[in-house]
């Protein structure tokens, strides 16, 4: 799905993918760096300008309740704000397609709901979401299941 192995034979066609974005379970951070940097950043890469990426930048860090936290250096962050921390960061790239692997595992079911809910708006606009996950609630936000227990 995220195009990162080429196919041994055949063609594969990601129509209208120009901009996968990828969550990990385990969010992986520069532990000096503030929260916002860490939005800020991808928002620089795309060519905005430094005063435009942080606003942009802090409406998004708002989306995942991580306001509060924008000044925090990312090895202050809990668990779960680490996490959604990467998925603010991911987000804010605006991608085609947003590959997501277990968004709510460290989160208690308040927040979760929060993340679900954005998640849901994402997919709602334009871009195509795909999740992983093992939590019920998590897979019940979802438009299409693709249950692979069995």
């Amino acid at each position: 799905l995220a195009g990162w192995v080429a196919p041994r034979s055949g063609t594969i066609e990601r129509v209208g993918v120009e901009r996968t974005g990828w969550v990990f379970q385990n969010p992986h951070g520069v532990a000096r760096r503030a929260a916002l940097d860490h939005v800020v950043l991808p928002l620089l890469a795309r060519g905005a300008r430094r005063r435009d990426a942080e606003t942009e930048a802090l409406d998004v860090l708002d989306r995942f309740a991580l306001a509060p936290v924008a000044g925090r250096p990312f090895r202050a962050l809990s668990g779960g704000e680490a996490q959604r921390l990467m998925l603010a960061r991911a987000v804010a790239l605006a991608p085609d397609l947003l590959l997501v692997d277990e968004p709510t595992a460290q989160l208690d079911l308040a927040t979760a709901a929060t993340v679900n809910d954005v998640l849901a708006g994402i997919a709602q606009q334009s871009s195509i979401v795909v999740v992983a996950t093992h939590d019920p609630h998590t897979r019940d936000a979802c438009t299409r299941v693709v249950d692979l227990a069995d």
